[in-house]
């Protein structure tokens, strides 16, 4: 079935993806297509972490969400896609909601890399510590709502990030902690659509950009291809 991608990027490559450990925690409009991106890639073990059920109103953006699958928990149903896509895959589920009390759980097997797609400011704080301590990769997701153009989400050091609000609270965090080195991360440099609603606001092509880029950057980091 990957054929087509050890054409591209051979065989060795295609193993070294195969063998990866990834987490993904949030699997909703970003950590969905992360998590899609990721296995049609050839990755074959991956622990996905959600305690959310798919909404209605996730229809408009979430992979995952279906009119047939409304009320059932993301993650159960994640894993079904999964095994449906490549039944080689090794799937765990954690169907928590992750805090500063529990978030020792994400840690009880060895990831080559973390993917952050939680919407808590505080355990996105936790994870960027936490990850650093431990040297272990992660890639920060940052705030995609109130934003229509995908062509303006980079790959960056959280150092340079602007106009976004989540990325400016973890900028002043990880200067607070004086926590060195490079922090990934993938923002968007457009400005928020202020629409003045409770609610984030969010279409599909922007979250799922996210989630996509947060993939490839695994991804091209473990292959050995020269350009």
């Amino acid at each position: 079935m990957f054929d087509r991608t050890s054409l591209l990027i051979g065989e060795d490559n295609l193993n070294r993806i195969r063998n990866l450990n990834i987490l993904v925690i949030g699997v909703g409009g970003v950590g969905g297509y992360t998590i899609e991106s990721l296995i049609r890639s050839g990755v074959e073990n991956i622990t996905i972490v959600d305690y959310d059920t798919i909404d209605i109103s996730n229809l408009n953006r979430q992979i995952i969400a279906t009119s047939d699958n409304i009320g059932k928990y993301k993650v159960d149903e994640f894993k079904k896609r999964i095994l449906l896509i490549n039944n080689n895959v090794n799937v765990d589920i954690i169907k928590d909601k992750i805090d500063k009390n529990n978030l020792s759980i994400l840690f009880n097997k060895k990831y080559d890399y973390i993917v952050d797609a939680c919407d808590t400011i505080t355990v996105k704080e936790l994870l960027i510590k936490e990850c650093h301590q431990r040297n272990i990769n992660l890639i920060t997701i940052c705030g995609m709502g109130k934003k229509l153009d995908p062509t303006k989400i980079r790959i960056c050091d959280i150092k340079e990030t602007s106009y976004d609000p989540i990325a400016k609270i973890l900028r002043k965090y990880v200067k607070e902690e004086k926590i060195k080195g490079k922090i990934v991360c993938v923002s968007s440099i457009e400005r928020p659509i202020n629409n003045d609603k409770k609610i984030t606001s969010s279409m599909v092509m922007v979250p799922s950009t996210a989630g996509i880029f947060a993939a490839s950057y695994i991804i091209n980091n473990t292959i050995n291809i020269r350009r």
